[in-house]
């Protein structure tokens, strides 16, 4: 916790508070109300949170009205040009980028850990065919705790560390298997000779009957949506692996809390959402029509993939999201694709349009991650686990970070009750 350098003061009906403030190395000051409710008997009313820091943190920065996203104080477009997937994987969880050798062997545990208990393969048949692959997502990730017992003590700091190299490992072997139990195609098995994204691609594409050949350039790709995907401060998806964690639960349990909070549509689907408002569109010449829509403050339509309720400038992971978008669409073309010949011109007309950079509405990273996984052949049901794919390893670094804090309490979030009080049961033959 940072030192309060200055003291904040609250009258409530003539009785005043002094409370402390604390100064972050970035970002707003905090105005500790821990005490307020033992000292003058209130909460305070704060719907979905957006004016609480509920923890301190050391891993990532976000500043939405610069366009600024900093992980362990390193900025993500450097990390996403730069890097790659498991480096920052590193990053996150320990805090410093590694030496070649401490990359070395992280890269190895991490390669050497991708395989899942054979006998969960029976869980993945209990599922429907049609099911989503988040619903199996949920589901598997969460057994993971029936089969690693030797994982699941919080309170053991050996036994953190092996889950947390256990859930960044086979999560790639467990959305992938998710893929293919829904397109009836059997289960591929890792390859420790290929590198993270690229195995990921291998398992999701390839099939017994014939080779399979990764494309470096798509592989690349993957392994930037990963990266611009692992962490995001705290979000509704992190904040729930957080509260989750904060009862004691196991880190499977936590992490597959985080996965059914980022299912939703207005969270970790948002891509998906893009996708299908291209469907909606369906050709170029129809672009006019939407923005008009979308323009018009008498209609409630909005385009998906633009600006951020974040980022109040530009998403900084969109500019390194869209080179990645225009390569492998210059390898894989759109000429025979509709939608994304249709993302490609609403991307043209949008940035020329007046309306959308007046109101800073830039494409955001769903927008172009859609398109590149749209191209790559996933089907839209998928564009979410690949996001709970890469988001894991920052779960996990939060949850450790929490684990760590000496002032970790279970969560309980308060409320404005506005019910009825206390009154008597009354006879059902009484009732009006």
């Amino acid at each position: 916790m940072a030192e309060n350098t200055q003291t904040a003061t609250l009258t409530i009906n003539g009785e005043s508070y002094e409370l402390p403030v604390h100064s972050p190395t970035g970002g707003p000051d905090v105005i500790d109300i821990r005490k307020l409710y033992g000292q003058a008997d209130v909460f305070t009313y704060d719907p979905g949170f957006t004016s609480t820091a509920a923890c301190d943190s050391t891993i990532t920065f976000i500043d939405g009205e610069e366009g600024v996203l900093l992980h362990r104080g390193y900025p993500i477009d450097q990390l996403a040009s730069k890097s790659h997937y498991l480096e920052v994987c590193y990053l996150l969880l320990y805090g410093e980028l590694p030496s070649a050798e401490e990359l070395e062997k992280f890269e190895s545990l991490v390669t050497n850990h991708t395989m899942i208990h054979e006998q969960m393969h029976n869980f993945f048949r209990g599922f429907r065919r049609d099911a989503h692959p988040m619903a199996t997502m949920v589901g598997v990730v969460g057994a993971m705790s029936a089969f690693y017992h030797d994982s699941t003590d919080i309170t053991d700091a050996h036994q953190r560390e092996v889950a947390s190299i256990r859930l960044i490992a086979k999560m790639p072997t467990i959305a992938a298997m998710a893929y293919k139990y829904s397109v009836g195609q059997p289960f591929v098995y890792p390859r420790n000779d290929l590198d993270y994204a690229a195995n990921f691609l291998h398992m999701c594409f390839s099939v017994p009957a014939e080779e399979y050949n990764v494309n470096p350039i798509l592989s690349r790709a993957m392994d930037r949506i990963f990266t611009l995907h692992a962490d995001h401060e705290q979000n509704a998806s992190t904040s729930t692996v957080r509260l989750a964690s904060s009862s004691g639960a196991n880190p499977f349990a936590c992490i597959a809390a985080g996965i059914a909070c980022l299912w939703g549509p207005a969270h970790g689907g948002a891509n998906q959402a893009c996708l299908e408002m291209l469907k909606e569109i369906g050709t170029p010449d129809r672009i006019p029509e939407f923005i008009a829509r979308a323009k018009d403050k008498n209609d409630s339509y909005r385009l998906m993939g633009f600006g951020h309720r974040v980022y109040k400038n530009f998403d900084p992971r969109a500019t390194v999201m869209k080179e990645s978008a225009d390569e492998v669409l210059d390898l894989l073309g759109v000429e025979n694709n509709p939608i994304l010949q249709v993302a490609k011109e609403l991307e043209k007309q949008a940035l020329a349009d007046p309306y959308f950079a007046d109101k800073k509405l830039f494409p955001n990273v769903d927008f172009y991650s859609g398109i590149i996984l749209e191209a790559m052949g996933f089907p839209t049901s998928m564009f979410t686990p690949i996001f709970a794919l890469a988001r894991t390893v920052g779960w996990i670094s939060q949850w450790k970070e929490q684990l760590a804090d000496p002032q970790l309490r279970i969560g309980r979030p308060r409320q404005l009750y506005l019910g009825e009080m206390a009154r008597d049961y009354v006879d059902i033959e009484k009732r009006g």
